[in-house]
């Protein structure tokens, strides 16, 4: 075994180099906010919203807190409450979920694809009722849902569809960006993720504009003016710094992406023929930004603790379904109610990946992979 000591870590993501590559425009950035006091809402929060609606190819995008108050403020701004359903997957970070209960919906669960891990639109077409109001797909590690199968169904139904974009800045389907698939999508610009701020933020986008306008009413205490509140609303608005600092960084973010992209592509090449591994399966309709590199091995945890004594850090997205989170035990599902989901569960494994990795870096981790799972 390699000296870890003298082996310098691999970190799963690193904010730090990301940051080196931009420092000096970062804080220009947000020396203009502060010598401005320009912090709430304004010139900052539009031009980065006018900004990434473009990225986007979307008419309107509209900066929020975080991505969980994306998916709350787009639930509510399309009509749904009490008494209705929401379709959505449970191998998703807690937000998803717990999004849908916040605005007052019900939260239903539907098995995921047993290749792509994204919701399987025969599974979904199962859980429908006459209670259904959405399906809320999530775009999982960067790569889009079946969309098209997915709005069919919506079609058939009179579903509305919500795409929950966290992961998945500038991914496509079939040429199309996310974030125009659907009636209203919801991005989160966690630090982590492929366009992050230096806090929490999150972007709803849409082109209707009728969403638009209710959800930048709901996001500023229901009003559009000030001191006149039309409706009842939340305290859920971008920063001017963080928009700042977004601004910068989207500039960046298709050059990343494609980083993204070519070292996903490396990692496949050395790791698509190991036997025990399970390398992304990514169809040919879709681009993935690769916001993870997600393996599946049997014993994962084993060679999660081989490669963390390698100076590798891995990560895992996620180890426990929601279904079985306590505090949704009150659904009354169990194990076994979503086998594809619980099995992914105890098998997925993040690798390190991030624009700034290099090919020796990668090669590193997979020469690891390679020993530790043979």
């Amino acid at each position: 075994m390699k000296d870890t000591a003298t082996v310098e870590k691999i970190k799963l993501v690193d904010l730090e180099a990301q940051y080196q590559a931009t420092r000096e425009e970062i804080w220009s950035a947000m020396r203009n906010v502060v010598e401005e006091s320009a912090f709430i809402l304004g010139k900052y929060v539009e031009e980065f919203e006018a900004g990434f609606a473009r990225f986007c190819k979307a008419r309107f995008a509209i900066g929020v807190a975080s991505g969980t108050d994306a998916i709350i403020l787009s639930l509510r701004a399309i009509g749904i409450g009490p008494g209705d359903e929401v379709i959505t997957v449970p191998n998703t970070a807690f937000p998803t979920a717990e999004a849908v209960s916040l605005a007052g919906a019900k939260v239903v669960f539907a098995d995921v694809d047993p290749e792509t891990l994204n919701m399987d639109p025969r599974e979904a077409k199962k859980k429908i009722t006459k209670n259904t109001k959405a399906l809320l797909p999530v775009h999982l590690y960067g790569q889009p849902a079946e969309m098209e199968a997915l709005k069919e169904l919506c079609r058939t139904h009179n579903l509305l569809l919500i795409e929950d974009a966290a992961q998945a800045h500038g991914a496509e389907y079939r040429g199309q960006r996310v974030g125009t698939i659907g009636n209203v999508s919801c991005f989160s610009f966690y630090p982590s993720k492929n366009l992050g701020a230096y806090g929490d933020g999150g972007a709803v986008v849409t082109n209707d504009e009728r969403i638009a306008d209710k959800v930048r009413m709901l996001r500023d205490h229901g009003r559009q003016e000030k001191y006149c509140h039309e409706i009842e609303g939340y305290n859920s608005r971008l920063d001017a710094l963080q928009a700042a600092i977004l601004s910068v960084k989207l500039k960046y973010l298709d050059k990343g992406n494609e980083k993204r992209w070519q070292h996903a592509q490396h990692y496949d090449k050395l790791l698509s023929h190991v036997k025990g591994v399970i390398t992304p399966k990514v169809p040919d309709t879709v681009k993935s930004v690769y916001h993870l590199y997600v393996i599946r091995v049997k014993d994962r945890d084993l060679l999660r603790k081989k490669l963390m004594e390698e100076n590798i850090e891995t990560g895992i997205h996620y180890p426990i379904p929601l279904h079985l989170q306590p505090a949704l035990a009150y659904l009354g599902l169990g194990k076994g109610s979503f086998p594809v989901a619980e099995e992914a569960a105890s098998t997925v494994l993040s690798l390190p990946l991030y624009p700034e990795m290099t090919k020796e870096q990668i090669e590193t981790v997979a020469d690891a992979v390679k020993q530790h799972v043979n």
